[in-house]
């Protein structure tokens, strides 16, 4: 009995002396592991430290790859220039002009660019020029009739049209019955530079009421 309880035993040590070398083994392994880890990140360290000594600061590159939206909407470009359009033609003519200096001193006051006889004005009363064209500015506030004028004779001229008609109404309608718009529409007509002439209309064209205005001849 004693010699097999001693064999046990034996084995048992053995068995022990396995698994603590195995264990030993182990830690060595790790120890090996945390070493290795320990000199990589060292030496990054060191590589980056290196790198930054050598090249100095640097600011990341912009990922262009992302796109940034702005927040601020554009006006269409037929709307801006639907504006600029408008702007241009309210500051081409202005309500401060003086225009009664350079309108002739007949009952009618009718008014020719300087160079220009008095013959044209005494065509233009006779008709010789037909009405090609016609603007009525009755109901129109005055900023709305000025830009309306304006409009009407650059594209009149652009066109070619040479004589137009331009109803500005006798008054009647108005507070005192004064023609408001009719030494409006003088001063801005003086001040257009397609305009060459104008003188009041026949009564059968609108009388008191109206002008016929003579055109430069279009360039193009």
């Amino acid at each position: 009995m004693k010699p097999a309880h001693g064999s046990i035993i034996a084995r048992a040590l053995a068995d022990l002396k396995m698994v603590k070398k195995a264990m030993a083994e182990q830690a060595r392994q790790r120890l090996q592991q945390a070493s290795a880890k320990a000199r990589v990140t060292k030496q990054s360290s060191t590589d980056r430290d290196l790198f930054i000594r050598a090249a100095g600061a640097v600011q990341p590159l912009p990922d262009k790859r992302r796109v940034l939206h702005k927040t601020q909407q554009k006006v269409p470009l037929s709307m801006q220039y639907q504006k600029d359009e408008k702007a241009v033609l309210k500051e081409a003519i202005s309500d401060e002009f003086d225009v009664a200096t350079l309108l002739d001193t007949d009952e009618h006051l009718s008014f020719r660019r300087s160079g220009i006889g008095t013959d044209v004005t005494r065509k233009l009363r006779r008709g010789d020029w037909s009405i090609q064209r016609q603007l009525d500015l009755h109901g129109l506030r005055r900023d709305d009739a000025r830009e309306a004028l304006s409009l009407f004779i650059r594209e009149a001229h652009k066109h070619g049209i040479r004589c137009v008609r331009v109803v500005h109404g006798k008054g009647l309608g108005s507070p005192g019955k004064t023609p408001v718009l009719k030494s409006r529409v003088h001063s801005w007509l003086v001040q257009k530079n397609e305009v060459l002439a104008f003188v009041q209309a026949k009564p059968a064209d609108g009388g008191a009421g109206a002008l016929v205005v003579l055109l430069m001849t279009s360039r193009a």
